[in-house]
């Protein structure tokens, strides 16, 4: 058996199941060495780059740029330095007739692995040392009767996959990159299925032959166009566009955009939020004028002054100490019933843009920090998000989100609770505005902040009632302060 080693793709954590391959940053024929990043991938989670537990000549790259990777299937292929083994270019692998690639020295590689550096990524760890990797694995059911081997010397023995659910053959083949008529993307293979277009015939218009959406529409629409010639009717105008044409609006489709990655995760997670939770809002307008004055006042006292996202956190925690019911979460048993789960501190998240979208990090034990220890956290965990390489941990731990649109220049908003938590604040941008201030007309500085919450975990006093307690933290910021 060949000695080269296959490298599968990691459990990233958090019951991640796959992953989509960023960007390489080793090439076929590359010298590498132990721990040595290989690839960067983004989770639903955060942007990761995977280390190799192996040293030696990559021999194979198990995707492209822009795939998305199960958890458990090969990664990258790895030849020790000094074994006679070829270096084998990507288009030369060894693929059955029915479908993708698993193995034999991924087994091995199983076994292996226990050589590994033991460096830990995102609840994963190359093992060594101490503790035992955790790995998704696909059944392997009925191999000999389901499964037909395939071998070549000098590399490693592939075999077709076996007890996948729902899937057919046809679905599952993907041709070996470079090669004519090579299919990459999962969806072109379903939308070929769904339409009974055979894949063999049809030629690939992208790089090397690789088959392209646009190339199965077309094939799609060749049958219709064959019909109308037989009746004598004029033949549909080819698309232009190389995304095809709206069917609902007739305009040309200018890009598609897959919902992946982060995205992905936002989406299901605020669908699950509207669909699950009956929820409700309440909102205030607050004078803010003696929050901000005593921020400028410690600027000017020369000490370093949190941000006043920073006291809104602490006067939120106060809160959530005297109106716990907004610090829980609903848990549904398999029979239906329901249960409150209370905590014992508070993991405050706060709602951070960067330019992989929304993302949600988390100050755990917020309750036990200050106003300048929160604002530390905040700055921290911001920087963070924003490089990708925010954990899992991070990123899903909080227990009641802090949600500060204002900075978007906006003064309101019904923000959509952050499941499974069972609240949301929200706090506006902060104007100048007309108000009235002991009988008398005052122009002040005004912020509106808006609950959204749980109706199942308390009802509108309890809502109203922690509300009104950040409110009035804001507008008397030095005796809360005091009294913290």
């Amino acid at each position: 058996m060949s000695e080269t080693k296959v490298f599968l793709l990691p459990d990233l954590g958090e019951g991640l199941t796959e992953a989509e391959l960023v960007n390489w940053l080793v090439s076929v024929g590359d010298e590498i060495r132990v721990d040595q990043p290989i690839a960067e991938v983004e989770t639903a989670k955060s942007m990761v780059e995977v280390p190799s537990p192996y040293a030696g000549t990559v021999t194979a790259l198990h995707g492209e740029p822009g795939q998305t990777l199960d958890v458990g299937k090969p990664l990258i292929s790895v030849t020790p330095i000094g074994r006679p083994d070829a270096v084998a270019e990507p288009s030369e692998t060894k693929v059955s007739d029915a479908g993708p690639v698993e193995t034999e020295a991924a087994d091995t590689y199983r076994e292996e692995e226990k050589a590994g550096s033991g460096n830990v990524l995102i609840g994963y760890g190359t093992p060594g040392g101490h503790g035992v990797a955790r790995r998704t694995r696909a059944r392997r059911a009925s191999i000999t009767s389901m499964a037909k081997p395939v071998a070549s010397v000098g590399s490693p023995t592939v075999i077709e996959p076996a007890g996948i659910p729902g899937a057919d053959l046809s679905d599952l083949r993907t041709r070996v990159p470079g090669k004519l008529g090579a299919v990459i993307s999962p969806l072109v293979r379903r939308m070929a299925r769904e339409h009974g277009v055979d894949l063999d015939e049809v030629r690939g218009s992208g790089d090397s032959g690789l088959i392209m959406r646009r190339d199965v529409e077309a094939a799609i629409k060749a049958p219709e166009r064959q019909i109308a010639q037989r009746n004598g009717s004029p033949a549909p105008e080819p698309d232009e566009s190389p995304s095809g044409v709206d069917s609902r609006s007739r305009l040309a489709i200018a890009s598609r955009t897959p919902v992946r990655g982060v995205r992905k995760a936002v989406a299901a997670n605020m669908t699950r939020s509207r669909s699950e939770i009956p929820e409700a809002t309440v909102w205030v307008d607050v004078d803010a004028t003696a929050l901000v004055e005593l921020r400028a006042g410690l600027k000017k006292g020369g000490t370093h002054a949190p941000g006043l996202l920073a006291f809104i956190a602490r006067f939120v925690t106060a809160g959530l100490k005297k109106y716990p019911e907004l610090n829980t979460r609903i848990e549904t048993a398999p029979d239906g019933s329901q249960e409150i789960i209370a905590f014992e501190g508070i993991n405050l998240g706060f709602a951070a843009q960067t330019d992989r979208g929304l993302m949600v990090p988390s100050i755990r034990s917020a309750e036990k920090l200050s106003a300048r220890e929160l604002d530390a956290e905040i700055r921290r965990l911001t920087d963070v998000v924003r490089q990708g390489k925010a954990t899992p941990n991070e990123l899903g731990s909080g227990t009641f989100t802090l949600n500060n649109y204002g900075v978007f220049g906006v003064d309101g908003s019904a923000a959509i609770i952050n499941y499974p938590e069972v609240a949301i604040l929200g706090v506006g941008r902060i104007i100048d505005k007309p108000w009235v201030v002991n009988g008398e007309l005052a122009v002040r500085k005004v912020t509106e902040l808006t609950l959204t919450f749980d109706h199942r975990v308390c009802d509108g006093g309890t809502a109203g009632g922690f509300l009104r307690f950040v409110a009035d933290a804001i507008e008397n910021p030095a005796s809360m302060v005091a009294s913290m």
